[in-house]
């Protein structure tokens, strides 16, 4: 029977990095976005017999199997063994492999820190095609790598931004993509996440709010450290009026709301103390060829450009009652569960991926990782002000992104993608303002606060992302 075996030593004692592992958020961000999704949370973390049940979806995953799809959709794992800072174990119930065993052991390492081995046992289906063991090895080597990865700078952030007491935070789009890593993120740290729902709370950790009415009760703030407000529709599909106002006033609406709350809150002399709200590069408009575009640059004359200045002024009003604001104009995310990258990538595992607009068309990016990353710095660290770029440090040609997927994904990436693909997707507009940017963005501000990325070069941060 194959058994695949991974050690890593952390600089931290190992009641922190097994209390890391107990606590809710451990296994979304362990497991690389886009490759399985759990159906329900575990019933008791990773105590013997709690179990959780996750949906497959990684296309690593699934061209392991002839026809491209496993047995199953999902695969149920329960937790057969634990010993409190020495180790535990899960095992497949149900699922696509003949037999899944895997053991997460914790050792002190010198220097007081904690050597984790992850020895994982496991046996195929006979079904599966020749080579299945050897393609099998390659994605153990690269999820182990990821959680490596993920694992050491989360633990580092934790151990950096510790303050005298967990903080309790509200954060409304907590199911987005940079909301489940950020609540994820959070309470491995040992901080409590409300999330903010769309319908009558049925959770201790949901509040009820209806941003369309512009109603949050400030009573729900009550005990919140401080607030995240990641809501908006989706910037995708074409770009017609309706979709436009839907753009803008889901950011407008939802930030006047959890403004307003904050501020009665605060008048009522309490609340949270600090509003970290989502933001965009688009501030700058989509091209800005030649310039390096930091914080203080003037903003753009595009329809994006408009919509970033109304939905960063409607956050404005908090910082009358000494509420401390952040706006994290965010650049290209990249990750495989959602957004520009996830789209590409299908192009690229067929062989027909390419550069989207022209090859020296400046993108500034950033790992979904080192953004979650970011907005809890920016929660937990008061030295956090104002409008700050969340952007990597090396923004790339359009001409060199390609490159450079094709080079991570090992599939060729010279043909560019035709110029009616986008505006079949997007239209004319949405091509101009979404496909053919051109924008340095300057991260020097963000590394002045002293934020460490984990991924800060490009071809490091599709490795990560892509579990390579």
């Amino acid at each position: 029977m194959p058994v695949f075996e991974h050690s890593a030593t952390y600089p931290h004692p190992r009641s922190e990095v097994f209390a890391w592992h107990e606590r809710p958020g451990a296994f979304i961000r362990l497991t690389p976005p886009g490759s399985a999704i759990p159906v329900h949370q575990a019933t008791d973390g990773i105590r013997t017999g709690s179990r959780v049940e996750v949906r497959l979806s990684s296309p690593l995953v699934f061209a392991l199997w002839p026809g491209g799809s496993p047995p199953g959709p999902s695969m149920l794992i329960e937790h057969t063994a634990y010993e409190p800072d020495v180790g535990f174990v899960d095992e497949q119930v149900r699922g696509p492999l003949a037999s899944w065993r895997h053991e997460h052991r914790f050792a002190d390492a010198p220097g007081g820190g904690t050597t984790v081995t992850d020895r994982v046992t496991y046996e195929l289906p006979a079904a599966l095609q020749r080579g299945a063991h050897r393609r099998v090895h390659r994605y153990l080597e690269g999820l182990f790598r990821f959680r490596e990865e993920q694992l050491r700078a989360d633990l580092e952030l934790h151990a950096r931004l510790m303050g005298p007491r967990p903080q309790v935070v509200a954060v409304s789009g907590a199911s987005g993509m940079i909301g489940t890593q950020l609540c994820a993120l959070l309470t491995t740290g040992g901080h409590t996440v409300r999330r903010l729902v769309r319908r009558p709370a049925v959770a201790a950790d949901e509040i009820s709010w209806d941003p369309v009415l512009g109603d949050l009760d400030p009573a729900h703030l009550a005990g919140v450290d401080a607030v995240v407000n990641l809501s908006g529709r989706t910037i995708g599909g074409r770009f017609t009026e309706q979709t436009k106002q839907e753009i803008l006033w889901s950011r407008v609406d939802s930030t006047t709301t959890i403004a307003a709350a904050i501020d009665a809150a605060r008048r009522e002399g309490g609340g949270p103390r600090a509003l970290v709200q989502a933001s965009a590069v688009g501030y700058y408009g989509a091209r800005r060829p030649g310039e390096v575009l930091e914080e203080s640059s003037a903003s753009g004359q595009d329809f994006l450009a408009d919509v970033v200045r109304r939905w960063e002024a409607a956050a404005e009003r908090v910082t009358e009652h000494e509420v401390r604001l952040v706006k994290l104009r965010t650049g290209i995310v990249l990750s495989a569960s959602g957004g520009a990258l996830a789209r590409q990538l299908p192009l690229y595992l067929l062989g027909v991926g390419g550069r989207l607009t022209r090859p020296q068309a400046i993108q500034s990016w950033i790992s979904l990782d080192d953004m979650a990353r970011v907005y809890a710095s920016a929660v937990l660290d008061a030295a956090w002000t104002g409008p700050i770029n969340a952007v990597a440090p090396h923004p790339v040609s359009s001409g060199a992104f390609a490159t450079r997927l094709g080079q991570v994904l090992q599939r060729p990436s010279v043909v560019p993608t035709p110029g009616f693909g986008p505006l079949l997707v997007v239209g004319r507009e949405g091509a101009r303002e979404l496909v053919h940017t051109d924008q340095w963005v300057s991260s020097a501000k963000l590394e002045s606060l002293g934020f460490r990325y984990g991924q800060p070069d490009l071809t490091t941060a599709l490795r990560h992302v892509l579990a390579r």
